[in-house]
């Protein structure tokens, strides 16, 4: 799980982060269920707050050293990127990680020219509010469309007229990423 940040800065991600409170939350929600179909969820907590420099964005780094601590702990098992905003845009910069099956994106922040590339054979979710006004729902379908030209399969829900912070309609959201994780993964859970 990826939280959200905001575009420039420096400050650490603490303990009381609303961004990282907000996944940990979610997490929480999500994990007993998870956990019955076999499935373990780690939280990152990113080292700084903003996506910064757009050559080399903070989280990006931070996402890659998390997948390769869960390929050093549990092998080569497949991941889920479930990520929150800036967390749902670095999990498309991390999707070429071998590891990943698939990103679920919710409320996700996906600039004009996000690249679709690194979800070339994998699954992605995005599910956004329309009264989003931090980040654009219009430019989250706009990714689905062109990601649909690489990605084994893409879905993107309107999740109705609630804002960015998932605070409205908290259950649907969990359940989003509950069930979209789940369907992601069930090709090899049933091995």
């Amino acid at each position: 799980m990826l939280h959200g940040g905001t575009p420039r800065s420096d400050e650490p991600v603490g303990e009381r982060s609303a961004s990282w409170l907000r996944a940990a939350t979610m997490q929480r929600s999500i994990t007993p269920r998870l956990h019955e179909a076999g499935v373990a969820t780690w939280l990152l907590r990113h080292r700084v707050r903003g996506w910064n420099d757009p050559s080399t964005p903070s989280p990006v780094p931070d996402a890659r050293w998390a997948l390769a601590a869960v390929r050093r702990e549990l092998g080569a098992l497949p991941v889920v990127l479930l990520g929150h905003s800036m967390g749902a845009r670095t999990a498309v910069h991390v999707a070429d990680d071998d590891l990943v099956a698939g990103v679920v994106a919710l409320a996700p922040w996906l600039p004009p020219g996000e690249p679709v590339d690194t979800l070339r054979g994998r699954r992605l979710v995005i599910a956004h509010g329309h009264r989003d006004r931090i980040t654009s729902f219009r430019a989250g379908a706009d990714y689905a469309r062109r990601a649909a030209a690489v990605a084994t399969e893409v879905e993107h829900l309107d999740m109705g007229p609630v804002g960015h912070y998932m605070f409205r309609r908290s259950g649907r959201w969990n359940d989003v990423a509950l069930t979209r994780s789940l369907a992601i993964l069930a090709p090899t859970l049933a091995r």
